[in-house]
């Protein structure tokens, strides 16, 4: 576990805690990022964390795709970029990192779940699904399996499923789109079922 802590002070008005993964990330300044959070309690959450690429920081190195752990955050008092105040890394799930199909296929799940949620709308169910499927695809790697085992689950849990359809094309009727990655995906697992899976 490694714990990062930002200057806010420990009262700070506004400061909620709660279980998470980093689910992307974006460049704000050539010192600062937003960090786009999947989270147990509070659903999608952005967060800026300023001068997290600065070598100093206390986030340096600490704030990556697919890391989960327990993030303390300050709640904006307008809109819905709100400041990083502390974050305690549980998982790092470095076997996301070993296979570029393992890479892709967890970036997927990411995407998918930010078209199907409202930001800032509690989804606990949802967190556990995208929690369970990257501990998976850590673990025994990428496949198309996997792939449609989550879009399953998914399409049951937003009560979008049909018996007759596949998940993903109730998926896409929902939500007007599917992640532009799922092509590229689904020929990239083709040819990884096709020789094997590589494991962790």
């Amino acid at each position: 576990m490694y714990i990062a802590f930002c200057g806010n002070p420990p009262d700070a008005v506004g400061v909620q805690t709660t279980l998470a993964i980093v689910v992307r990330l974006t460049r704000l300044s050539d010192t600062s990022l937003i960090v786009h959070w999947f989270t147990q309690d509070h659903g999608l959450v952005k967060t800026v964390v300023k001068g997290a690429r600065r070598p100093a920081s206390a986030f340096g190195g600490k704030l990556d795709l697919f890391f989960g752990g327990e993030m303390s955050l300050v709640r904006a008092r307008r809109g819905e970029l709100h400041a990083l105040r502390e974050v305690a890394i549980h998982e790092w799930r470095e076997g996301l990192r070993h296979h570029y199909s393992s890479t892709l296929l967890a970036a997927y799940f990411g995407q998918l779940l930010e078209l199907a949620v409202e930001p800032e709308h509690p989804e606990p169910d949802l967190y556990d699904l995208l929690r369970r499927a990257l501990d998976h695809v850590t673990d025994s790697g990428a496949s198309l399996r996997a792939l449609h085992h989550f879009e399953t689950e998914l399409a049951r849990l937003l009560g979008v499923a049909h018996h007759q359809r596949q998940a993903h094309e109730s998926l896409r009727d929902a939500l007007g789109q599917l992640p532009a990655s799922r092509n590229t995906l689904i020929q990239q697992l083709s040819t990884t079922d096709s020789l094997g899976s590589p494991k962790r």
